[in-house]
């Protein structure tokens, strides 16, 4: 390929890039595109960032009362969900801590409650609070929104049932499990 050639090939795409450029230009001035202030398509699991502006997400709605979903709860099925839980907690007496605390008797202990683990500035200071029935429902269902500045990066459980499930095998992992509601 000669000097020439070549030289007309690199116009080419030059050109082609610069025509790319001036098009989006004159798309986007007679669109006139819009942000959304949120996603129209909310993904179960993934964490919305904040605006540009640093606006913080809206206040979360107001959690049902997990008192009377505990009666019908099913262990077996909160061990099927907490295995997502498995990847960072263990649940077993004794068990180790990995990137979460191990939970075996996590209801009726107060915030922060495995010796030696190190938990979130936010968690040690809510040390005065006891992981009851609601407590858990709230942290399951949003853990930002209940302690914001935890660790835990895990988005909730939108299902009331899920979370309900959950706590009573969380309840089971106990040996001496407080009464239910």
């Amino acid at each position: 390929m000669s000097t020439f050639e070549f030289n007309k090939f690199a116009a080419a795409i030059l050109l082609a890039g610069i025509i790319a450029m001036v098009s989006s230009f004159i798309a986007e001035e007679l669109i006139k595109p819009t942000k959304l202030a949120q996603p129209a398509y909310v993904i179960a699991g993934v964490e919305a960032h904040p605006a540009a502006g640093g606006a913080a997400a809206p206040p979360a709605a107001e959690l049902e009362p997990i008192g009377p979903l505990l009666a019908k709860a099913n262990a077996a099925e909160g061990a099927n969900v907490a295995k997502q839980c498995a990847a960072c907690h263990t649940f077993d007496k004794g068990g180790p801590n990995r990137v979460g605390p191990n939970l075996f008797g996590v209801i009726g202990s107060v915030h922060g409650h495995v010796e030696g683990f190190a938990f979130s500035k936010v968690m040690e200071g809510m040390h005065d609070k006891k992981w009851d029935y609601e407590a858990l429902n709230k942290f399951l269902a949003n853990p930002k929104a209940y302690a914001p500045g935890t660790k835990m990066t895990f988005a909730g459980l939108r299902k009331a049932e899920q979370r309900a499930d959950v706590i009573v095998f969380l309840r089971s992992k106990m040996d001496s499990p407080p009464p239910l509601p």
